[in-house]
């Protein structure tokens, strides 16, 4: 018998319960969950949030992995005490999720739907036509499983898409470029600009003044990944100046994003809260079943997180 913690938070659990009794059963597991009077020493996997309550990893001496329901692990790799193997989320709904968002969001922009949304007063504006997908530049920072997945979606609606990374990558129909000279090239392409990293040293404030300077004027701002990707400061100015017309941030340095923050007002940007790509109980559920199924065969565990990388 397996031994499995829930440690996100509680009110989840619910969402949960039935999905993960169910793909345990469909991948052939016998699984009894843990309760409050389980020893930490008998739980053999954790499924876990950040926000849950777990924190000290130190008496789960038996755990073979922790399996985490969030795609970035930001939070989580720096504590001292997870010692286990720690393996991401990732989820095909998650993922989906994702895909929407962008999708729709390029779509806004390259169709230019606020301007009209905005003019419903019975004055016929037909002078200004969008290009078309093929005449329109995206680059797509960020080529991980999310990334690479919004930038295929892109080039199969036929834009012109550019995607960057930090080590090179290959994808049918996209452009994909590395290194700093690479980083350059995607942001002089990007009439809209996509960001889908992941929160690390390197990437914190990586859309800075500079990086927005390197921009078309007009370009369009989007960013669902890590609301560390960009200095804030140097958006607003951007946004102010018009060298960025607009932009649409689902993730923020605080979350959630605090009622006095100028993004809130400010006539250019338009505010989601973090739906951008949200973890689903029933596909989720098939993925942290599958991965327990292969560690339990004596197969390597799926989306292991590299902890010098910090994903």
């Amino acid at each position: 018998m397996i031994t499995v913690l829930f440690a996100a938070k509680p009110e989840l659990w619910p969402d949960y319960a039935g999905p993960l009794a169910k793909s345990f059963a469909e991948a052939g597991l016998e699984v009894t969950m843990a309760d409050a009077k389980t020893p930490p020493e008998q739980v053999d996997y954790i499924i876990y949030a950040p926000n849950g309550p777990v924190q000290d990893f130190t008496p789960y001496v038996r755990t073979r992995a922790v399996l985490s329901l969030w795609a970035g692990v930001e939070r989580i790799v720096g504590n001292a005490s997870l010692t286990q193997p720690l393996c991401r989320m990732v989820d095909p709904g998650l993922t989906e999720g994702m895909v929407e968002w962008v999708t729709g969001q390029v779509l806004r922009a390259h169709l230019g739907l606020d301007r009209q949304i905005q003019h419903q007063d019975g004055i016929w504006r037909n002078a200004e036509v969008p290009p078309l997908a093929r005449e329109r530049g995206v680059s797509v920072l960020g080529l991980g499983a999310l990334g690479s997945a919004c930038a295929s979606a892109l080039a199969a609606l036929n834009f012109r898409v550019t995607g960057w990374s930090r080590t090179p990558k290959s994808i049918a129909g996209v452009t994909c470029l590395s290194g700093d000279a690479g980083l350059d090239q995607a942001l002089a392409e990007a009439q809209i600009l996509v960001t889908i990293l992941p929160n690390t040293p390197e990437t914190e404030n990586l859309i800075d003044s500079a990086a927005l300077a390197r921009m078309p004027r007009g370009a369009v701002v989007l960013n669902p990944g890590r609301g560390t990707l960009i200095d804030d400061a140097a958006l607003l100015a951007a946004l102010d100046s018009g060298h960025i017309a607009q932009a649409t941030l689902d993730v923020f340095r605080t979350e959630p994003l605090p009622a006095e923050h100028p993004f809130w007002a400010h006539p250019r940007v338009t505010v989601t809260p973090h739906v951008a790509a949200d973890t689903r109980p029933p596909s989720a559920a098939r993925v942290i079943a599958e991965n327990i199924r292969r560690d339990q065969g004596g197969a390597a565990l799926l989306h292991l997180v590299d902890r010098q990388k910090g994903y």
